[in-house]
């Protein structure tokens, strides 16, 4: 059954020099009746201190992390973190969390990648913890001890509680997850999932994953948007994108965003984008991405096009579409073809 979406703006992570126009984007989005905006971190800029100054300019709409990596910090200092922001925001915090991937983790953080679904839900076991605030905070299990009493413990370590009072308990958790059984966790401990891309016309795909969502559960999916006429034009940021996260974000063994693309049907396309990415031949790994793929996970071509292709995104679980894009014009269309 079709029903009605949110609106949100992902503004990402920062390139190599900080963008100029992320508080006018957080504005105009909030004016139009945006329901949120999102910030997120690599292994450059982070997503608390950019989101914080967002907050501080805006007044009503959501402020989300999508995502925070796991291994940057413990889950005590997210929790910190979160809470110092829901407070400073009047509520308006969303938490979104993500393991990323081994490249990173243990190439940038120097932590060990096993075991990221038990990790992330003791991980988020901790944070809720904190954000009740009912007892001094304590954990048995084996990725996050609490307290440590490791090698090198000094054994005067002891269960605190935080000196701040959480303005809300019930904190929205989202989780950034790809793989089959990271979605199914996100249902169980989650309050949202937040992919990196979905696939409206497929739903078979996540239909298992999501069976046991409720009914609030949230689903805000980062979508390029691309309103341009001429529809090779429009597709081809998409497939410039899906050419180095398909291609380029993970290792040969192991890379998520390939795993899903070949989940999705494209096995044999996904192969071809790595191999020739890898060769160092990014142009060619962008032109083998199929115009379909990038077609079915984007919002791409004239007004019209897009205005009929969203009847797609409404039969689907997505509950809110987080814009990938900060023209002023584009937000103003989807606002009036959305909201």
């Amino acid at each position: 059954m079709a029903k009605n979406m949110k609106l949100g703006v992902q503004l990402g992570y920062w390139g190599a020099q900080p963008p100029t126009n992320h508080i006018e984007a957080a504005q105009q989005a909030e004016n139009l009746g945006f329901d949120s905006v999102w910030t997120a971190e690599a292994w450059g800029s982070d997503a608390f201190t950019p989101l914080a100054w967002i907050g501080a300019h805006t007044q009503k709409v959501r402020l989300g992390t999508a995502v925070v990596q796991l291994s940057a910090r413990t889950p005590t200092a997210t929790a910190m973190a979160a809470l110092t922001l829901d407070h400073l925001s009047n509520g308006r915090m969303i938490l979104g969390l993500g393991v990323s991937g081994p490249q990173v983790v243990e190439g940038w953080y120097g932590q060990p990648f096993s075991k990221p679904l038990a990790r992330t839900r003791e991980y988020i076991g901790i944070i809720r913890k904190v954000l009740a605030r009912e007892e001094p905070v304590s954990n048995d299990g084996p990725h996050y001890p609490l307290p440590y009493k490791g090698e090198g413990s000094w054994g005067l370590g002891k269960p605190l509680r935080s000196i701040v009072h959480p303005l809300r308990a019930n904190l929205p958790i989202f989780m950034g997850a790809e793989g089959p059984k990271n979605i199914a966790l996100a249902t169980e401990i989650a309050d949202g999932w937040l992919p990196l891309y979905t696939n409206p016309y497929r739903p078979e795909i996540y239909r298992p994953s999501l069976a046991a969502m409720n009914s609030d559960f949230e689903i805000s999916q980062f979508v390029m948007v691309n309103m341009i006429d001429d529809l090779e034009v429009a597709l081809a940021p998409v497939k410039a994108m899906l050419g180095f996260y398909i291609g380029g974000m993970g290792a040969k063994s192991r890379n998520f965003h390939m795993e899903l693309m070949s989940r999705m049907g494209y096995e044999e396309e996904a192969h071809k984008i790595q191999e020739l990415f890898l060769d160092g031949k990014r142009a060619e790994a962008v032109a083998a991405v199929p115009d379909s793929f990038a077609d079915e996970i984007s919002l791409s071509g004239s007004k019209e096009r897009i205005r009929e292709r969203l009847d797609a995104w409404r039969e689907s679980p997505v509950t809110s579409l987080l814009l990938a894009n900060t023209d002023p014009e584009v937000m103003r269309t989807m606002a009036e073809l959305v909201l």
